[in-house]
């Protein structure tokens, strides 16, 4: 699959974090037909059976569009990995079956609807869409409760908005350089939107093209989004582990990235029950440049509630 150069992918990816852009061209596919198995992650050992695992593929429908859901069983307890803004499934190939093989608990990624094997949904993207889609898919899949979350980047929404109207379905979670409620004040949106407009411009001189069509999409009421995003509360209940890089989306913006520290910090102290985890020197791309300390994290959560 194609990608745009790694110095416009990162600029790219840096705003996508925030549910403003998506990652790179080509990222966005239409629905595969198929409902059959698929190995979609690199083959590890299964906890205690020395057996390789494998992802099977589950398509499933949420009012009208499919879905694709990539599922390693294990047994009783579950761990979701969510991507961030632009990115689908393949972003935990190389964490999925490790977690598997550490845990023993069913691993389940799926790519969001537009992205990777999942149907394109017309018009703006909505939170609220999302967070359906996950919890159908959920639902199909037999799952209820005992969930692990995992939260990357522009995921970190669908999280907190999962947590407060489903508590009961999560047993934690680990919210990786994730869009946090704190983040998105009065005095940061408006900077956002700005930043964003000159990308989103070029974009709707070629609307047609996937990734131009998931960046008008999640651009599209951005503002009064987050403004509603920003009164999100997570619920006591629910123990989180937050994940924040060193360097932060915002490298190149002293101010901006001292925002998105503070929010983390100030999201971590709300309860006894989380904890602030620095990645040192790493970008935003966490999950990908220090899968140790990603995994090191979920393990630990995992192992906390179970």
């Amino acid at each position: 699959m194609s990608r745009t150069p790694r110095k416009r992918r990162s600029t790219y990816r840096a705003l996508s974090s925030l549910a403003v852009l998506t990652l790179a061209a080509g990222a966005v596919t239409a629905c595969s037909d198929s409902d059959s198995s698929s190995s979609h992650a690199t083959p590890s050992a299964s906890a205690g059976t020395g057996k390789a695992a494998e992802a099977t593929l589950r398509m499933v429908d949420n009012g009208g569009h499919r879905l694709a859901f990539y599922v390693m069983r294990g047994n009783g307890s579950t761990i979701v990995l969510d991507s961030g803004g632009g990115e689908y499934s393949s972003q935990w190939k190389d964490i999925a079956p490790k977690l598997h093989a550490a845990t023993g608990a069913t691993v389940i990624t799926y790519d969001r609807a537009g992205l990777g094997k999942s149907d394109v949904v017309p018009g703006p993207w909505k939170v609220e869409s999302a967070v359906s889609d996950l919890e159908a898919g959920l639902k199909q899949l037999g799952v209820t409760n005992d969930v692990t979350l995992v939260a990357h980047s522009q995921a970190g929404e669908i999280a907190n908005y999962l947590a407060k109207g489903n508590p009961k379905l999560l047993s934690g979670a680990v919210l990786v350089d994730a869009n946090l409620p704190q983040f998105f004040t009065d005095e940061e949106i408006p900077r956002l939107v700005a930043a964003s407009q000159p990308a989103i411009d070029a974009a709707k001189k070629d609307p047609e093209k996937p990734a131009n069509r998931q960046l008008i999409s999640t651009a599209e009421g951005f503002a009064p989004a987050h403004r509603a995003f920003h009164k999100v509360t997570w619920p006591d209940s629910v123990p989180a582990t937050v994940m924040v890089s060193g360097k932060t989306p915002f490298d190149g913006s002293p101010e901006d990235a001292q925002r998105w520290r503070d929010a983390a910090a100030s999201f971590a102290k709300e309860a006894p029950n989380r904890a602030l985890v620095t990645v040192k020197g790493a970008s935003h791309e966490v999950p990908t440049e220090r899968p140790d300390v990603v995994l090191k994290a979920i393990e630990g959560m995992f192992a906390a509630q179970h």
